[in-house]
């Protein structure tokens, strides 16, 4: 059996952006941390995190008053931000900066006087966040099917945003749906699906043009970016499953299988990535390198946290 490890693949910039400010948290100020929701999408990070003292809550009551709390990389309504004001909290911001691109965009939208669609899972995190900018204005559609609902004050003035890690396929059906039925519809002046999500899934269509017969996503549940690898595979007419790691494969899926495609979710870990390849290899699989695109951005900390982070550097 062959293996192809392809990349890139795991960790985007605003998942080690969103970590590294967990770390230096973990460092800087009294415990506990607090963290709203997941910091990431991933079981294995938040675990980590909750045996060194992390605690992570649903809703800011969870907090007691004036303590340190984190916002996750998917970003929290306005409403969530006044909770923590009147509640005296430290709040750092680790909300993904394209993220917070597609918030801004709300508001630029809303003073011009748009209806804005928002493609996206109106469960997500980040879609409630962006929501939660002005609800009043927004439009939740996750299906062509939903298209045909839809009804706005003014069908000459509406603009299509995207949830940052959906399928680039399935937006880009979705969107033309929107199209057709409003032909005045206005684009953001940049594609707000995210550089590794995009990245992510083109890599898996490489996999596919190079013979993959199943392909095995390290990634959570719960986590969209992973889940819409595996469809992407799907749609290629490749089997793929989900694994929060190599203790949940099933041998059997293998069985028959000449090559295998190995690839990770935006909020992955790679020693996952290592163990499903330790996996493979245990059992007379030859491991390739895949190599489709260098990615080489980086966000930067946030201001609060920056000088912490420069005055720990100083201190070393």
């Amino acid at each position: 059996m062959k293996a192809l490890l392809v990349s890139p693949r795991g960790f985007c910039a605003g998942v080690v952006r969103a970590i590294d400010i967990v770390e230096i948290a973990l460092k800087t100020f009294p415990q506990p941390i607090y963290v709203r929701k997941e910091i990431v999408h991933n079981r294995s990070v938040v675990e980590q995190f909750k045996t060194r003292g992390v605690h992570f809550v649903d809703n800011l009551q969870e907090v007691p008053d004036g303590s340190v709390v984190i916002f996750s990389a998917h970003g929290v309504a306005p409403e969530v931000w006044q909770e923590a004001k009147a509640r005296r909290l430290a709040v750092i911001d680790a909300t993904c900066p394209l993220v917070t691109k597609v918030h801004l965009e709300v508001h630029r939208f809303v003073r011009e006087g748009y209806s804005i669609i928002l493609i996206g899972h109106e469960e997500h995190d980040e879609v409630i966040g962006t929501m939660g900018e002005a609800p009043e204005h927004i439009r939740v559609v996750g299906s062509v099917e939903e298209v045909d609902r839809l009804q706005v004050p003014d069908p000459t003035k509406v603009v299509c945003l995207t949830q940052t890690t959906l399928s680039v396929d399935e937006t880009s059906e979705i969107r033309e749906a929107i199209r057709r039925k409003f032909p005045q519809m206005a684009d953001p002046p940049k594609e707000d699906i995210c550089y590794a999500t995009q990245n992510r899934q083109d890599a898996v269509k490489r996999l596919v043009t190079q013979g993959i017969q199943v392909l095995l996503v390290v990634g959570s549940k719960n986590s969209s970016n992973s889940l819409r690898l595996c469809e992407v595979a799907a749609d290629h007419g490749v089997r793929a499953y989900l694994i929060d790691g190599a203790q949940e494969i099933d041998p059997a899926w293998l069985n028959g299988v000449e090559t295998v495609g190995v690839t990770a979710g935006a909020s992955a870990p790679e020693h996952l990535v290592q163990e499903v390849v330790q996996y493979l290899r245990d059992r007379g699989a030859q491991i390739e390198e895949v190599d489709v695109i260098k990615e080489e951005v980086s966000f930067a900390l946030p201001r609060e946290l920056m000088q912490v982070a420069v005055a720990g550097e100083k201190r070393h």
